[in-house]
């Protein structure tokens, strides 16, 4: 297997876009961006939770601390593919992530318990596994995903992503891109990802063209959407938190 990142910490920023907003920032920004070697891709996860689902459920509240599990694949992988499972905390601001690769039939084995911790991330992560009590596959998400990133400075990452898919059923990676949308088609969403302070350019160019912080999170909004079909007491708990946030 190729070299890749294993350990991140970063501060980590969302923003919704118009298509029009999208346009007109990276007109300015081709001074300062270029395409990322990896440009376009197709992300697919699949989160892990508790039944009650604890971890999207602690997310939404907007603590000081919180953390993801999830299993992600760029395209529909097959079984001997190469995957990567991913733990992702941010505390007070600042966004860690400890992530490993597997194929996808050995990382399905070592996150169902059938397989043992080897290295010192993994461990981490079966750490996770046992705290989290009865973690399951919990849902799918995919996201059309293209990536720019710092001309100057190569560690600055911006991306946006497009049609992202939500889905509750047939929890493998293997079982294709397909669900049901859960941004209306025009819109994408900007992540900005620096390991230190947002440039002045970037911040200028944010202002002008009216671009503004956004808590939107794939995962939190297909867990709020599926509530809202079961039409449940927990999301009355969820919209008065939301509003307090």
């Amino acid at each position: 297997m190729s070299q890749f990142q294993s350990i991140f910490k970063r501060y980590e920023k969302k923003y919704i876009l118009t298509s029009w907003q999208k346009q007109k920032f990276l007109e300015t920004a081709k001074l300062y961006l270029a395409k990322d070697k990896y440009f376009h891709s197709t992300i697919c996860s699949i989160y892990y939770d508790t039944p009650s689902r604890l971890m999207i459920r602690n997310s939404i509240e907007k603590p000081i601390y919180k953390e993801k599990l999830r299993l992600r694949s760029y395209g529909t992988p097959s079984a001997d593919d190469k995957v990567f499972i991913e733990l992702k905390k941010k505390y007070r601001g600042v966004v860690y992530k400890r992530r490993t690769a597997m194929t996808l039939r050995e990382a399905e084995m070592f996150l169902s318990g059938k397989l043992l911790p080897k290295t010192q991330i993994e461990k981490e992560l079966a750490w996770a596994l046992k705290y989290y009590e009865g973690i399951e596959p919990a849902m799918f998400v995919s996201y059309e995903r293209d990536s720019y990133c710092g001309i100057q400075d190569s560690t600055l990452r911006i991306t946006f992503d497009s049609n992202p898919l939500i889905r509750e059923e047939k929890l493998s990676l293997a079982d294709g891109v397909w669900g049901e949308k859960i941004l209306q088609d025009g819109l994408y969403i900007m992540e900005v990802k620096t390991p230190y302070a947002m440039p002045l350019w970037l911040a200028d160019e944010l202002d002008r063209f009216k671009i503004f912080p956004s808590s939107f999170s794939k995962y939190g909004t297909g867990y709020i959407n599926s509530l809202k079909k079961q039409n449940t007491s927990e999301l009355e708990n969820v919209q008065k938190i939301k509003k307090l946030a």
